[in-house]
């Protein structure tokens, strides 16, 4: 939809962005911050809470074309605005961590959700059913608005994909030459191309670590980035992963880095990437 991509575009809206992002970036990297984005699980968490509060409202939907209906329409939309606030700091935390045109997008997302919340409380507050069933329809109404713009952020925008995905179906199957052990600098990153993938070549020693470079959270480039305790961190948005083996040490990103076996012949390094094809 052409208005969609025009909020993308939209530079009146920083106004909100720049702002709100400071708040939500008030809550440090840490253990709770990985937790909202769904590191733990592997992928973001928010879409899962979201699901709970979108069913609760639909079903109270139905419920209301039904005549005595109203009392278990209220509970479902009590339950769905209960659930909803797990699902507003998952989002949050993922929105404060995404790309200018994301991010625009995003908040009027947030302002969609923030308005189909406040319907649905007020609705539990009006004494008629009838001026009840009206704000509940009127939430679910503004509540598909946000879902729409919610789609149009996770896969037109891909907000929330794992951008190293397709490394596996890049690279061809079996060992490849990445050039002489000895020049490359010792304990910091450097990029390589195996044809037309961007790899994170690290040598520590005697060991050399090749991770796919393009970050899987919005695809940094993670040979730009710094090394320390055998991880390297994005420079974009902090991502933080494991050399040895691709896992997320820290977050927003959720997906792990393609790592690829690595074997010094004759001097010479070389690197396969198991699953590759």
């Amino acid at each position: 939809m052409d208005i969609l991509n025009k909020l993308e575009t939209a530079e009146v809206l920083d106004r909100v962005v720049e702002p709100t992002q400071k708040v939500a970036r008030r809550l440090r990297p840490g253990p709770v911050r990985d937790a909202l984005h769904g590191t733990w699980l592997g992928h973001p968490v928010h879409p899962m809470l979201v699901q709970a509060s979108v069913g609760a409202w639909l079903s109270a939907g139905v419920l209301d074309l039904w005549r005595g209906g109203d009392d278990g329409a209220r509970r479902l939309a009590a339950f769905g605005l209960l659930v909803s606030a797990p699902a507003v700091l998952a989002g949050t935390a993922d929105w404060s961590e995404q790309h200018e045109q994301q991010m625009r997008v995003g908040v009027v997302h947030a302002l969609a959700n923030g308005t189909a919340i406040g319907l649905y409380g007020a609705s539990l507050l009006v004494r008629t059913p009838a001026r009840r069933r009206a704000l509940r329809y009127a939430g679910l109404g503004v509540a598909s608005v946000g879902a729409l713009l919610g789609g149009h952020l996770s896969f037109h925008q891909a907000g929330g994909a794992n951008h190293a995905e397709s490394v596996p179906h890049l690279v061809e199957p079996g060992w490849h030459e990445l050039g002489r052990v000895d020049d490359l600098p010792d304990g910091s990153p450097v990029r390589r191309m195996l044809g037309e993938v961007p790899l994170l070549v690290v040598r520590r020693g005697g060991d050399v670590d090749v991770l796919a470079d393009q970050c899987s959270h919005l695809s940094g480039p993670l040979s730009d980035g710094e090394v320390n305790d055998g991880c390297v961190t994005c420079p974009w948005h902090g991502s933080t992963f494991r050399l040895s083996d691709g896992s997320v040490a820290r977050g927003p990103a959720t997906a792990p880095q393609p790592v690829f076996e690595t074997e010094v012949r004759e001097g010479v390094l070389h690197v396969r990437l198991p699953g590759a094809g």
